[in-house]
Order: structure tokens, then C-alpha cells, then sequence
């Protein structure tokens, strides 16, 4: 471990840091804040399979952990921790790994029972070669310790942090642009809001879907096919990956924000959503009913198209109730933490640590 005057830390990140998906994105900003703070922060590229690797991929990823510097903390992302228990037992008899979880691999939506109890086992293993786990979420810790074997004193939650927005309401005729973010896979339910929204052919509305399009191609093609079977495709935009400004541009033009996930284990895009003073629909999962107050949106639950379609409705078809919504959610916006907030939690757990030396 490093002494305790060196304010150093390794990242082991699955590939290239810059993928735009919420947990890279987790990545960039502790990174920066931390650097920010003080920090010295390396980077160590694992490869870019994760979590689908072979033999010659954990070879690799074993290796880079071994020529990371042994006396300086690693922080594994839990894309790649979740299946390399054998790499994470041998790695921690030389070097402090601490896992970074942002949801169990197993949860993920579309997995064989099969595949999932595999993922399970494997990322349990992972996690019990770690001193020390770190989540984006409350929700996310209590099912380390209910289902992967983790003592609630070994875990630390580090909420996501966000940025301080300005953004004027203001009404406009045309259609309600209506917002979801996040990689096109099964897990973000993508085919129930579309599905939803097809019930709504009396209102006017557009529909932005921004989010890769590579991670999982089976599903991207299957929702393309969905919004042309129901006629959609004048309402509805797959934009893929697009840049911080035109996402940017996106949350100050757009009237709406829907998180429609199964599973989250915290939610980045909704809380980024609120942070720009956007109205939300969400469903009820990962940090959706702690950051959905009261008068700032409507949550439904997960799966319940029913449900989700008549929050469309009443929101997409009430302009007033979308300004009152909006004047209320970017004030309650303020109490989110901030990026900085979220690095003070890694240093209490690396200074922890280091005060306990288990490593």
C-alpha cells in the first residue's frame, strides 16, 4: 500500500475510458475529481471484451494488474472484476484491489438462468479478493450484502455526482420532445416505452433515443424493427453515440426525460436528466425513488407498459403540469451531490485502508 503521504491510485478501466455509456462515464469524472483534489491517478487498459473474455483475454488483464505498481491501491472496475476471480485472488497477494460495482453482472437484462447463476458465482469469488467494494448506489450495496457475500462494513457507496445547470423553462408550441439515454441493450426497455408511446397517436410528441448501439446489435435491430412495425419512425430517433455538446444541446431543447430501465443500479442519465431541470418519468429502480421527489416526476414499475403509458399521457398532454414539474425539479436539483463529493468517498476509503492495512 502507499504510505500514507502518497496521494496515489490506479484505475484498471475495461477498455477505452472515453466510451460514452454511464459507467465510463462514472470513470472520467472520479478521475478528474480526484486529479482535481490532488491526486496522481494512472490508467490500466485491461482490453475492451469485457465481461465476454477467453483464457488469453484473463491472461492479459492478470498481467497488466501484476505490473501495476504494488504499492499504490487498484481500483477494478466491476465489468472486468466480475469475471476474473481467479485473476482477483492471485493480483490481491501482491497488489489492494478494490472493486467498483455499479450493478452486478448478473442482473442484466436478457441472461439465461444458466448465464446469470455463472456471472453470480463468478463475481461473488471476484468480490471476496477485495478488501474493500465500492457502489453507486444504496440499492446496489444491499444486494452485495443479501446476495454476493459481502459484509456491509466492507462496502461504500459513492453516489454519482453531477453538475450545476441553469435551464430556463420556457413553453413552446410544436411537439413535446421527450428524452431516454443509455445504450440500446434489453436491460434499458427500450421496446416498452416505444410500445407505450404507440398508445399515444392523439398526442404530439417526438422521441430521442440516445445511447450505443454496438453493445448489443441483436437489440438494436430488434427495437428499429419495433418502431417501424408500429409506424413510428417519423416520431422517433435512434440517434446512437453523439458528442457531450449535441447531448448537451438535447437536455436544454427537450421537454422530457423517461428512464424505462428493468434494472439500474443507480441511474446517471436521470440524474443528469434532473440536474438540467427536465420533468422525469422512471421506473422505480436503482436510485429512481430517492431522486424522483415528489412534484418533480412520476414513477412507475418496472416492466408495467400500462402504467408507463399513462404517465406519458398525463405529462406529455399537460403543459402546465410540465412547468410546474420542471420549476421543481431543477430546485431540488441543487441537493444532488457533485463530482467532488463523489472523490471524497474514494479518499475516505483509500485513506481507511491505509490506516488498516489489510493489503
Amino acid at each position: 500500500m502507499a504510505s500514507r503521504h502518497q496521494r496515489k491510485i490506479t484505475f484498471a478501466i475495461p477498455g477505452d475510458l472515453a466510451t460514452p455509456t454511464g459507467g465510463y462515464g462514472y470513470a472520467r469524472e472520479v478521475i478528474a475529481a480526484l486529479r482535481a483534489r490532488g491526486w496522481e491517478v494512472d490508467l490500466l487498459d485491461l482490453g475492451d471484451a469485457f465481461p465476454r473474455v477467453d483464457a488469453d483475454q484473463r491472461a492479459h488483464a492478470l498481467q497488466c494488474l501484476l505490473n501495476a505498481p504494488a504499492d499504490v491501491p487498484v481500483v477494478v472496475d466491476g465489468l472486468a472484476l466480475g469475471v476474473l476471480p481467479d485473476e482477483a485472488r492471485a493480483a490481491s497477494r501482491s497488489h489492494c484491489l478494490i472493486a467498483l460495482v455499479h450493478h452486478p453482472l448478473a442482473l442484466e437484462t436478457g441472461l439465461s438462468v444458466e448465464a446469470a447463476n455463472v456471472l453470480r458465482v463468478s463475481e461473488t469469488q471476484a468480490l471476496a479478493a477485495t478488501p474493500h467494494v465500492i457502489t453507486t448506489d444504496h440499492s446496489t450495496a444491499a444486494v452485495l450484502a443479501a446476495d454476493y457475500a459481502v459484509l456491509p462494513a466492507r462496502i461504500s457507496v459513492a453516489l454519482p455526482g453531477t453538475r450545476r445547470m441553469s435551464r430556463p423553462r420556457v413553453r413552446r408550441e410544436g411537439p413535446v420532445r421527450v428524452l431516454a439515454v443509455g445504450a440500446v441493450v434489453p436491460r434499458k426497455g427500450y421496446d416498452l416505452l416505444v410500445h407505450a408511446l404507440a398508445e399515444l397517436g392523439d398526442l404530439d410528441w417526438r422521441l430521442t433515443i440516445v445511447g450505443d448501439r454496438t453493445r448489443s446489435p441483436g437489440a438494436a435491430a430488434e427495437l428499429d424493427r419495433l418502431i417501424n412495425k408500429l409506424g413510428l419512425a417519423q416520431r422517433i430517433t435512434c440517434t446512437g453515440t453523439i458528442s457531450s455538446a449535441q447531448l448537451d444541446a438535447l437536455h436544454q431543447d427537450d421537454d422530457l426525460f423517461v428512464q424505462s430501465s428493468w434494472f439500474e443500479g443507480y441511474g446517471m442519465a436521470l440524474a443528469d436528466a434532473i440536474a438540467y431541470g427536465l420533468p422525469v418519468i422512471a421506473t422505480r429502480t436503482g436510485a429512481a425513488p430517492r431522486l424522483v421527489a415528489p412534484d418533480t416526476g412520476l414513477l412507475v414499475a418496472p416492466g408495467d407498459s400500462v402504467a408507463l403509458t399513462h404517465a406519458l399521457r398525463r405529462l406529455i398532454g399537460d403543459a402546465a403540469l410540465r412547468e410546474r414539474y420542471a420549476m421543481t425539479v431543477h430546485a431540488a436539483a441543487q441537493n444532488l451531490p457533485t463530482w467532488d463529493d463523489t472523490a471524497q468517498v474514494f479518499e475516505q476509503v483509500l485513506s481507511n485502508l491505509q490506516r488498516e492495512a489489510p493489503c
